[in-house]
């Protein structure tokens, strides 16, 4: 946190640094991002992303998307459109703050080459790898998780529909917010998140969207088997 003197936001641990949720799926020789955050730049150059084939978006928040205008050099080098994805009004929005990009007029200078898409909940086969839309609440806000494959990505919700939760059984790997342990209005606590583990039976879960009130090791240690925190740079392979 800016400002912020408190033992996470000075901790000498690097899992304790984080910067905002993206995350990047590779799937063969394609890469697909889940969430362009304001930190994306700095995180494909750390993770050396080679290519960004689609992105998909959970919501229009700014820690989610004011990134996605450092996706343009993935534009230059791989010389075509990068598609979005996204519920309608994450896609309005899109289209609203980034005006520039779609705007019809000729550009005085080089923006992002993109085509928007709404998914209406229904999977969407992106470039020969399905997404599941998950409808979570953030709060009162309808926003959207996605499934691919045996994984699941579950960001900024405080609760789970019953019917979206039938749609996260039998997974291998499922990331879920777990701001903090205080009750959030608009997000999930560690206990919280840690009752939908006993109710769904993933094989592993990570824990993100973590607020500076969660050092990493002493929590970590508080988990269950098989129940751990996310941190930047993560990497794991999905069966």
């Amino acid at each position: 946190m800016i400002g912020c003197q408190c033992a996470v936001c000075t901790s000498t641990d690097p899992r304790d640094n984080r910067l905002r949720p993206s995350i990047a799926i590779q799937d063969g020789e394609k890469t697909f991002i889940i969430d362009t955050s304001p930190d994306f730049r700095y995180q494909a150059l750390r993770a050396k992303l080679p290519r960004v084939d689609a992105i998909l978006f959970t919501h229009s928040h700014a820690d989610h998307i004011m990134g996605l205008d450092d996706v343009r050099p993935f534009n230059f080098h791989q010389g075509g459109r990068i598609p979005l994805y996204g519920a309608a009004d994450t896609i309005a929005t899109v289209r609203t703050v980034f005006h520039y990009i779609f705007d019809v007029q000729a550009k005085a200078s080089f923006v992002p080459q993109l085509d928007t898409y709404v998914h209406n909940s229904r999977i969407v086969d992106v470039l020969g790898l399905e997404f599941q839309p998950i409808r979570v609440l953030h709060g009162k806000l309808p926003i959207y998780g996605y499934r691919f494959g045996n994984a699941a990505y579950l960001t900024d919700h405080s609760t789970i529909p019953e019917e979206s939760m039938e749609q996260l059984r039998g997974l291998d790997v499922l990331f879920l917010d777990a701001l903090r342990h205080k009750p959030h209005p608009t997000h999930s606590t560690v206990e919280a998140s840690l009752e939908t583990v006993k109710l769904l039976g993933p094989r592993r879960t990570y824990l993100t969207h973590l607020s500076h009130d969660l050092p990493h090791v002493e929590t970590e240690a508080m988990l269950p088997p098989g129940v751990f925190l996310a941190y930047d740079g993560l990497v794991l392979d999905v069966d």
